[in-house]
């Protein structure tokens, strides 16, 4: 299992009222619970500066990252960036 960031940038657009904003984000939800099955979803974080969110997932298949951020960036209405990562202490003991 492989650790996935996925960054995203929410577009003015899709925060015009507070409640289609959650609408929308219970669709994305959906979506990628229904068409990414090798997506596990851990965690997700509201953050301050250059990026809106942060969510972070695991999978064994990186093409359902790739699906998964694509979802994000249509129906989500944001600018992505996916990134994998490696837990500390395992990118430690590859030195």
């Amino acid at each position: 299992m492989h650790t996935y960031i996925i960054l995203s940038k929410i577009s003015p657009d899709a925060m015009k009222e507070p409640d289609d904003f959650k609408k929308m984000a219970e669709t994305v939800k959906q979506k990628i619970r229904k068409e990414c099955p090798d997506v596990t979803w851990k965690d997700s974080y509201a953050v301050k500066g250059a990026y809106d969110v942060v969510d972070i997932l695991e999978s064994t298949d990186p093409g359902q990252v790739d699906k998964a951020s694509m979802i994000i960036r249509s129906l989500g209405r944001s600018d992505t960036e996916t990134m994998q990562a490696t837990p500390w202490k395992e990118f430690l003991n590859l030195l």
